[in-house]
Protein backbone atom coordinates (compact mmCIF):
# COMPACT_ATOMS: atom_id res chain seq x y z
CA UNK A 1 0.00 0.00 0.00
CA UNK A 2 1.34 3.60 -0.70
CA UNK A 3 0.23 6.28 1.10
CA UNK A 4 -0.11 9.59 -0.61
CA UNK A 5 1.02 12.07 2.15
CA UNK A 6 0.75 15.45 -0.04
CA UNK A 7 -3.10 14.45 -0.58
CA UNK A 8 -4.11 12.98 2.79
CA UNK A 9 -2.73 16.16 4.90
CA UNK A 10 -4.25 19.67 4.38
CA UNK A 11 -1.74 21.53 2.04
CA UNK A 12 -1.91 24.58 4.97
CA UNK A 13 -0.32 21.88 7.02
CA UNK A 14 2.09 20.68 5.17
CA UNK A 15 3.59 24.79 4.08
CA UNK A 16 3.55 25.33 7.47
CA UNK A 17 5.58 22.76 8.64
CA UNK A 18 7.98 22.61 5.59
CA UNK A 19 8.21 26.29 6.18
CA UNK A 20 8.85 26.02 9.76
CA UNK A 21 10.66 22.66 10.61
CA UNK A 22 9.94 21.13 13.80
CA UNK A 23 13.20 20.59 15.01
CA UNK A 24 12.66 19.74 18.65
CA UNK A 25 15.61 18.03 20.21
CA UNK A 26 17.38 15.07 18.23
CA UNK A 27 16.66 12.97 21.01
CA UNK A 28 13.01 12.98 19.81
CA UNK A 29 13.91 11.99 16.16
CA UNK A 30 16.11 9.42 17.49
CA UNK A 31 13.35 7.67 19.50
CA UNK A 32 11.13 7.50 16.42
CA UNK A 33 13.62 6.33 13.90
CA UNK A 34 14.82 3.57 17.01
CA UNK A 35 11.23 2.07 17.20
CA UNK A 36 10.75 1.86 13.65
CA UNK A 37 14.26 -0.14 13.23
CA UNK A 38 13.22 -2.48 16.13
CA UNK A 39 9.97 -3.08 14.68
CA UNK A 40 11.59 -3.79 11.19
CA UNK A 41 14.37 -6.77 12.72
CA UNK A 42 10.78 -8.24 14.13
CA UNK A 43 9.37 -7.89 10.85
CA UNK A 44 12.78 -9.59 9.42
CA UNK A 45 12.78 -12.21 12.55
CA UNK A 46 9.25 -13.09 12.21
CA UNK A 47 8.99 -13.64 15.69
CA UNK A 48 8.46 -10.78 18.70
CA UNK A 49 10.70 -10.87 21.58
CA UNK A 50 10.96 -14.07 23.34
CA UNK A 51 8.27 -15.30 21.00
CA UNK A 52 8.14 -19.06 20.41
CA UNK A 53 7.52 -19.24 16.24
CA UNK A 54 8.05 -21.66 13.62
CA UNK A 55 8.06 -19.30 11.34
CA UNK A 56 11.16 -17.47 13.27
CA UNK A 57 14.07 -16.87 11.00
CA UNK A 58 16.92 -15.72 13.13
CA UNK A 59 17.65 -14.80 16.80
CA UNK A 60 17.68 -10.74 17.77
CA UNK A 61 21.39 -9.64 19.25
CA UNK A 62 21.36 -6.38 21.20
CA UNK A 63 22.36 -3.08 19.64
CA UNK A 64 25.26 -1.50 17.55
CA UNK A 65 25.64 2.14 18.22
CA UNK A 66 26.00 4.70 14.96
CA UNK A 67 26.31 8.21 14.68
CA UNK A 68 25.18 10.00 12.19
CA UNK A 69 25.96 13.54 10.97
CA UNK A 70 22.37 15.30 10.81
CA UNK A 71 21.26 18.65 10.24
CA UNK A 72 20.20 18.54 13.76
CA UNK A 73 23.23 17.86 14.83
CA UNK A 74 25.20 14.53 15.75
CA UNK A 75 22.70 12.12 16.66
CA UNK A 76 23.42 7.99 17.98
CA UNK A 77 20.96 5.33 16.81
CA UNK A 78 20.73 1.79 18.15
CA UNK A 79 20.84 0.38 14.97
CA UNK A 80 19.43 -3.44 15.76
CA UNK A 81 21.75 -6.54 14.87
CA UNK A 82 20.77 -9.57 14.40
CA UNK A 83 22.78 -13.07 15.27
CA UNK A 84 22.71 -15.17 12.55
CA UNK A 85 23.71 -11.78 10.20
CA UNK A 86 22.48 -10.43 6.81
CA UNK A 87 20.21 -7.80 8.45
CA UNK A 88 20.32 -4.03 8.33
CA UNK A 89 17.32 -1.82 8.71
CA UNK A 90 16.68 0.65 5.71
CA UNK A 91 14.30 2.78 8.49
CA UNK A 92 17.62 4.38 9.65
CA UNK A 93 18.81 5.49 6.07
CA UNK A 94 15.26 5.85 4.24
CA UNK A 95 14.73 8.00 8.08
CA UNK A 96 17.89 10.07 6.98
CA UNK A 97 17.04 11.13 3.86
CA UNK A 98 13.46 12.23 3.94
CA UNK A 99 13.74 14.65 7.25
CA UNK A 100 10.61 16.13 5.55
CA UNK A 101 8.75 13.26 6.01
CA UNK A 102 9.98 12.78 9.99
CA UNK A 103 9.30 16.29 10.81
CA UNK A 104 5.85 15.59 9.56
CA UNK A 105 5.53 12.20 11.95
CA UNK A 106 6.41 14.45 14.72
CA UNK A 107 4.51 16.94 13.88
CA UNK A 108 1.60 14.78 14.00
CA UNK A 109 2.21 13.11 16.83
CA UNK A 110 2.34 16.34 18.55
CA UNK A 111 -0.23 18.19 16.82
CA UNK A 112 -3.08 15.47 16.03
CA UNK A 113 -2.34 14.14 19.59
CA UNK A 114 -4.63 11.13 18.94
CA UNK A 115 -4.98 10.36 15.57
CA UNK A 116 -2.74 7.55 15.84
CA UNK A 117 -3.61 6.01 12.43
CA UNK A 118 -2.66 9.10 10.49
CA UNK A 119 0.68 8.68 12.64
CA UNK A 120 0.77 4.85 11.36
CA UNK A 121 0.38 6.18 7.41
CA UNK A 122 3.20 8.56 7.63
CA UNK A 123 5.21 6.60 9.45
CA UNK A 124 4.99 3.62 6.64
CA UNK A 125 5.71 6.53 4.16
CA UNK A 126 8.65 6.93 6.54
CA UNK A 127 9.55 3.47 7.16
CA UNK A 128 8.34 1.91 4.25
CA UNK A 129 5.98 -1.11 5.78
CA UNK A 130 3.00 -1.04 7.57
CA UNK A 131 2.63 -0.36 11.31
CA UNK A 132 -0.03 -0.92 13.71
CA UNK A 133 -1.75 2.15 15.54
CA UNK A 134 -1.00 0.20 18.81
CA UNK A 135 2.98 0.48 17.69
CA UNK A 136 2.36 4.13 16.34
CA UNK A 137 1.12 4.32 20.23
CA UNK A 138 3.92 2.72 22.27
CA UNK A 139 6.40 5.16 19.93
CA UNK A 140 4.36 8.05 21.02
CA UNK A 141 4.40 6.88 24.50
CA UNK A 142 8.34 6.84 24.58
CA UNK A 143 8.45 10.31 23.26
CA UNK A 144 5.48 11.42 26.14
CA UNK A 145 8.17 9.79 28.49
CA UNK A 146 10.94 12.21 27.11
CA UNK A 147 8.78 15.02 27.53
CA UNK A 148 7.03 14.38 31.16
CA UNK A 149 11.31 13.79 32.13
CA UNK A 150 11.80 17.02 31.25
CA UNK A 151 8.68 18.47 33.05
CA UNK A 152 9.93 16.41 36.30
CA UNK A 153 13.31 17.07 36.54
CA UNK A 154 14.84 18.34 39.61
CA UNK A 155 14.82 22.13 40.45
CA UNK A 156 17.49 24.07 41.84
CA UNK A 157 17.77 27.58 43.41
CA UNK A 158 16.38 30.33 41.15
CA UNK A 159 16.71 34.25 42.35
CA UNK A 160 13.88 35.15 39.98
CA UNK A 161 11.05 33.59 39.24
CA UNK A 162 8.73 35.23 35.59
CA UNK A 163 5.23 33.41 35.74
CA UNK A 164 2.79 33.80 32.91
CA UNK A 165 0.15 32.14 30.17
CA UNK A 166 -1.49 31.97 27.80
CA UNK A 167 -4.43 30.30 25.78
CA UNK A 168 -4.91 27.92 22.91
CA UNK A 169 -8.08 26.24 22.20
CA UNK A 170 -8.79 22.65 22.92
CA UNK A 171 -12.06 20.55 22.57
CA UNK A 172 -13.67 18.83 24.84
CA UNK A 173 -17.03 16.86 25.26
CA UNK A 174 -17.60 17.84 22.08
CA UNK A 175 -17.28 21.81 22.69
CA UNK A 176 -14.51 24.17 22.11
CA UNK A 177 -13.03 25.26 25.77
CA UNK A 178 -10.18 27.54 26.43
CA UNK A 179 -7.24 25.76 27.87
CA UNK A 180 -4.63 27.85 29.89
CA UNK A 181 -0.64 26.85 29.17
CA UNK A 182 1.06 28.28 32.51
CA UNK A 183 5.05 28.85 32.30
CA UNK A 184 7.67 29.37 34.79
CA UNK A 185 11.13 30.98 34.27
CA UNK A 186 13.62 31.06 36.39
CA UNK A 187 17.29 31.99 36.47
CA UNK A 188 20.68 29.46 36.60
CA UNK A 189 23.62 29.83 38.89
CA UNK A 190 25.61 30.86 35.90
CA UNK A 191 22.79 33.31 35.07
CA UNK A 192 21.35 32.08 32.21
CA UNK A 193 17.30 31.81 31.85
CA UNK A 194 16.00 28.66 32.02
CA UNK A 195 12.09 27.05 31.70
CA UNK A 196 11.26 25.51 35.16
CA UNK A 197 7.78 23.81 34.16
CA UNK A 198 4.52 24.14 32.00
CA UNK A 199 1.10 22.96 32.68
CA UNK A 200 -2.17 22.64 30.93
CA UNK A 201 -5.30 22.60 32.42
CA UNK A 202 -8.99 24.33 30.98
CA UNK A 203 -8.96 27.94 32.63
CA UNK A 204 -6.22 29.88 34.78
CA UNK A 205 -8.04 29.62 37.95
CA UNK A 206 -6.65 29.77 41.28
CA UNK A 207 -6.55 25.91 41.93
CA UNK A 208 -4.39 25.53 38.59
CA UNK A 209 -1.75 27.99 39.41
CA UNK A 210 -1.41 26.93 42.75
CA UNK A 211 -1.26 23.19 41.93
CA UNK A 212 1.60 24.21 39.34
CA UNK A 213 3.15 26.09 41.92
CA UNK A 214 3.38 23.58 44.21
CA UNK A 215 4.76 21.22 41.95
CA UNK A 216 8.10 23.57 41.02
CA UNK A 217 8.91 23.76 44.91
CA UNK A 218 8.36 19.62 45.39
CA UNK A 219 10.71 19.42 42.64
CA UNK A 220 13.33 21.72 44.24
CA UNK A 221 12.90 24.97 43.26
CA UNK A 222 13.89 27.43 45.86
CA UNK A 223 16.02 30.32 46.82
CA UNK A 224 13.48 32.43 44.85
CA UNK A 225 14.06 36.75 45.62
CA UNK A 226 11.46 37.72 43.65
CA UNK A 227 8.59 37.04 41.81
CA UNK A 228 7.55 38.70 37.89
CA UNK A 229 3.95 38.32 36.50
CA UNK A 230 0.63 40.44 35.92
CA UNK A 231 -1.76 40.29 38.71
CA UNK A 232 -4.21 38.53 37.46
CA UNK A 233 -6.67 37.04 40.44
CA UNK A 234 -6.08 33.33 40.30
CA UNK A 235 -1.99 33.39 40.25
CA UNK A 236 -2.17 36.61 42.87
CA UNK A 237 -3.79 34.10 45.22
CA UNK A 238 -1.66 31.17 44.41
CA UNK A 239 1.65 33.18 44.48
CA UNK A 240 0.37 34.45 48.23
CA UNK A 241 -0.27 30.50 49.17
CA UNK A 242 2.79 29.25 47.64
CA UNK A 243 5.23 32.02 47.91
CA UNK A 244 3.61 34.59 50.48
CA UNK A 245 6.77 35.85 51.92
CA UNK A 246 8.51 36.47 49.13
CA UNK A 247 8.59 40.13 47.28
CA UNK A 248 6.37 40.54 44.28
CA UNK A 249 6.92 42.51 41.46
CA UNK A 250 4.17 43.34 39.28
CA UNK A 251 4.30 43.43 35.49
CA UNK A 252 5.00 47.33 35.00
CA UNK A 253 3.74 46.53 31.05
CA UNK A 254 0.61 45.23 32.11
CA UNK A 255 0.08 48.23 35.14
CA UNK A 256 0.40 50.54 32.10
CA UNK A 257 -2.56 48.95 29.96
CA UNK A 258 -4.58 48.48 33.19
CA UNK A 259 -4.20 52.58 33.42
CA UNK A 260 -6.30 53.20 30.59
CA UNK A 261 -9.93 51.33 32.48
CA UNK A 262 -9.35 54.35 34.76
CA UNK A 263 -9.68 57.47 32.11
CA UNK A 264 -12.34 59.28 32.14
CA UNK A 265 -11.53 60.59 28.51
CA UNK A 266 -9.95 58.89 25.73
CA UNK A 267 -7.60 62.22 25.31
CA UNK A 268 -5.80 61.14 28.56
CA UNK A 269 -4.15 58.51 27.42
CA UNK A 270 -0.92 59.56 26.11
CA UNK A 271 -0.27 62.46 29.29
CA UNK A 272 -1.14 59.39 31.16
CA UNK A 273 1.03 56.68 29.49
CA UNK A 274 4.07 59.23 29.71
CA UNK A 275 3.13 59.81 33.55
CA UNK A 276 3.70 56.65 34.68
CA UNK A 277 6.59 55.78 32.27
CA UNK A 278 8.29 58.44 34.33
CA UNK A 279 7.49 56.60 37.34
CA UNK A 280 9.05 53.44 36.25
CA UNK A 281 12.14 55.40 34.65
CA UNK A 282 13.07 57.10 37.81
CA UNK A 283 16.83 56.07 38.78
CA UNK A 284 15.47 54.69 42.48
CA UNK A 285 12.56 54.33 44.47
CA UNK A 286 12.69 57.47 46.44
CA UNK A 287 12.43 59.44 42.76
CA UNK A 288 9.64 57.12 42.02
CA UNK A 289 7.64 57.46 44.91
CA UNK A 290 8.09 61.14 44.84
CA UNK A 291 6.87 61.38 40.78
CA UNK A 292 4.18 58.70 41.76
CA UNK A 293 2.94 61.68 44.66
CA UNK A 294 2.98 64.22 42.34
CA UNK A 295 1.04 62.31 39.59
CA UNK A 296 -1.76 61.46 42.11
CA UNK A 297 -2.29 64.92 43.10
CA UNK A 298 -2.47 65.78 39.28
CA UNK A 299 -5.33 63.84 38.72
CA UNK A 300 -7.25 63.94 41.96
CA UNK A 301 -9.67 66.54 40.77
CA UNK A 302 -9.62 65.85 36.55
CA UNK A 303 -9.70 61.85 37.39
CA UNK A 304 -10.22 60.78 40.67
CA UNK A 305 -10.79 56.99 39.97
CA UNK A 306 -7.66 57.20 38.24
CA UNK A 307 -5.51 59.37 40.79
CA UNK A 308 -7.10 56.57 43.77
CA UNK A 309 -6.23 53.55 41.24
CA UNK A 310 -2.52 54.51 40.53
CA UNK A 311 -2.16 55.06 44.35
CA UNK A 312 -3.29 51.97 45.08
CA UNK A 313 -1.15 50.23 42.46
CA UNK A 314 1.63 51.76 41.18
CA UNK A 315 4.05 50.63 44.14
CA UNK A 316 3.41 47.10 43.14
CA UNK A 317 5.44 47.53 40.00
CA UNK A 318 8.45 49.11 42.25
CA UNK A 319 9.75 46.31 44.09
CA UNK A 320 12.57 45.73 41.16
CA UNK A 321 14.09 48.85 42.92
CA UNK A 322 15.12 46.92 45.69
CA UNK A 323 17.50 44.78 43.23
CA UNK A 324 20.91 45.69 41.52
CA UNK A 325 20.41 48.09 38.97
CA UNK A 326 21.80 46.14 36.16
CA UNK A 327 18.67 43.81 36.43
CA UNK A 328 15.85 46.05 36.74
CA UNK A 329 15.19 46.56 33.34
CA UNK A 330 14.72 42.50 33.28
CA UNK A 331 12.83 42.60 36.23
CA UNK A 332 10.40 45.32 36.42
CA UNK A 333 8.24 43.15 33.55
CA UNK A 334 7.03 39.44 32.24
CA UNK A 335 7.45 41.09 28.73
CA UNK A 336 10.50 38.30 28.12
CA UNK A 337 7.76 35.08 28.47
CA UNK A 338 6.04 37.10 24.99
CA UNK A 339 8.50 34.99 22.89
CA UNK A 340 7.69 31.72 24.70
CA UNK A 341 3.80 32.60 23.83
CA UNK A 342 4.37 33.57 20.24
CA UNK A 343 6.59 30.17 19.56
CA UNK A 344 3.89 28.27 20.86
CA UNK A 345 1.45 29.62 19.15
CA UNK A 346 3.36 29.52 15.84
CA UNK A 347 3.67 25.86 16.32
CA UNK A 348 0.36 25.81 17.31
CA UNK A 349 -1.16 27.48 14.04
CA UNK A 350 -1.16 24.68 12.14
CA UNK A 351 -3.56 22.72 14.62
CA UNK A 352 -6.14 25.27 15.32
CA UNK A 353 -7.88 23.26 17.56
CA UNK A 354 -6.25 20.57 20.16
CA UNK A 355 -8.56 17.32 20.16
CA UNK A 356 -7.68 17.27 24.26
CA UNK A 357 -5.41 18.90 26.96
CA UNK A 358 -2.75 16.06 26.69
CA UNK A 359 -1.95 17.01 22.95
CA UNK A 360 -1.72 20.73 23.91
CA UNK A 361 0.76 19.78 26.76
CA UNK A 362 2.44 17.30 24.41
CA UNK A 363 3.16 20.25 21.90
CA UNK A 364 3.81 23.10 24.30
CA UNK A 365 6.33 21.11 26.37
CA UNK A 366 8.48 20.41 22.94
CA UNK A 367 9.35 23.58 22.10
CA UNK A 368 9.56 25.07 25.38
CA UNK A 369 12.23 22.31 25.97
CA UNK A 370 14.47 23.41 22.84
CA UNK A 371 14.03 27.13 23.89
CA UNK A 372 15.32 26.08 27.34
CA UNK A 373 18.52 24.27 26.26
CA UNK A 374 19.06 27.00 23.84
CA UNK A 375 19.06 29.30 26.54
CA UNK A 376 21.09 27.38 28.93
CA UNK A 377 23.75 26.78 26.48
CA UNK A 378 23.89 30.52 25.47
CA UNK A 379 24.59 33.71 26.67
CA UNK A 380 24.55 35.20 30.09
CA UNK A 381 21.12 37.31 30.58
CA UNK A 382 21.47 38.79 33.82
CA UNK A 383 25.24 38.66 35.42
CA UNK A 384 25.34 36.67 38.97
CA UNK A 385 28.06 39.62 40.14
CA UNK A 386 25.75 42.43 39.03
CA UNK A 387 25.56 45.21 41.83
Amino acid sequence: MTYDLERTLPEEFLESIAAQGLDVLPELIQTLVNTAMRLERQRHLQAGPYERSDQRRGHANGYKPKTVATRLGKITFDVPQVREGGFYPNALEKGLRSERALKLALAEMYVQGVSTRKVAAITEKLCGFDVSSTQVSQAAALLDEQLEAWRQRPLGRSPYLWLDAHYEKVRQAGQVRDAAVLKAVGLTEEGKRTILGVSVALGEHEVHWRTFLQSLVARGLGGVELVISDAHAGLKEARRAVFGGIPWQRCQFHLQQNAQAYMPRQSLKKTVAADIRAIFNAANRPAAEALLAQTVTKYTESAPRLAEWLETNIPEGLTAFAFPNAHYRRLRTANGLERLNREVRRRSRVAVLFPNEASCLRLATAVLMEISEEWETGRIYLSPDAD
